[in-house]
């Protein structure tokens, strides 16, 4: 059989087209199973979360857990580590942070993933520079599924934003786990309540 025969072929045994089904809208869950299914997800892929009342009691975890010498960033200016940024800094500016924490826009139950867009990250490269990563989430900002977040996020402008679910994972061809290969070795969610 020649091409021009295959192709004419396959083009006289097309399948009846059909119209696309209408958005299927799923009942949305109470706002406290998407809080715990989002708490299980974060735990599964790595991660750990804080349950915080206010935004300065990230401060708290941060002296808990982290020396003085230890370089901590954060946009956030609730926070005594707040960095202002001035726009003129460049990645390697960034190599040596041991903490930063970022406010997310809002986070998705099914995957444990938050979207966080560049006017909140203080400069491009800090969430996947740092050691370890923090991530201030309101409780009242999960959503539950990706279809969700997409609707959330559809009329939104931004120069860059990114999903990031949990510390940076790999593993190689003998099934090694390496974590903070590509990025942050943990990340812990302050989840505000």
């Amino acid at each position: 059989m020649s091409r021009a025969q295959i192709l004419s072929a396959i083009l006289n045994n097309q399948p009846q087209s059909t119209l696309l089904p209408e958005d299927l809208q799923f009942d949305s869950p109470s706002n406290e199973v998407v809080s715990e299914k989002f708490c299980q997800m974060i735990n599964l892929i790595g991660g750990k979360v804080v349950v915080i009342q206010k935004v300065e009691d990230i401060n708290l975890y941060i002296s808990e857990h982290f020396t003085k010498s230890d370089r901590i960033i954060t946009p956030i200016e609730e926070l005594d580590y707040f960095t202002p940024f001035t726009g003129d800094e460049v990645p390697h500016d960034f190599v040596n942070t041991e903490f930063a924490v970022f406010k997310t826009h809002f986070a998705v139950a099914e995957n444990g993933a938050v979207w966080i867009t560049e006017d909140r990250m203080g400069h491009r490269v800090l969430p996947f520079i740092t050691q370890h990563l923090g991530m201030l989430v309101e409780e009242n900002q999960i959503v539950a599924t990706m279809h969700d977040a997409y609707k959330k996020m559809a009329d939104a402008e931004y120069d860059f934003g990114t999903f990031v679910a949990g510390p940076s994972k790999t593993a190689d061809i003998e099934q090694s786990l390496v974590l903070g290969a590509h990025g942050a070795r943990s990340m812990t969610i302050f989840l505000l309540k």
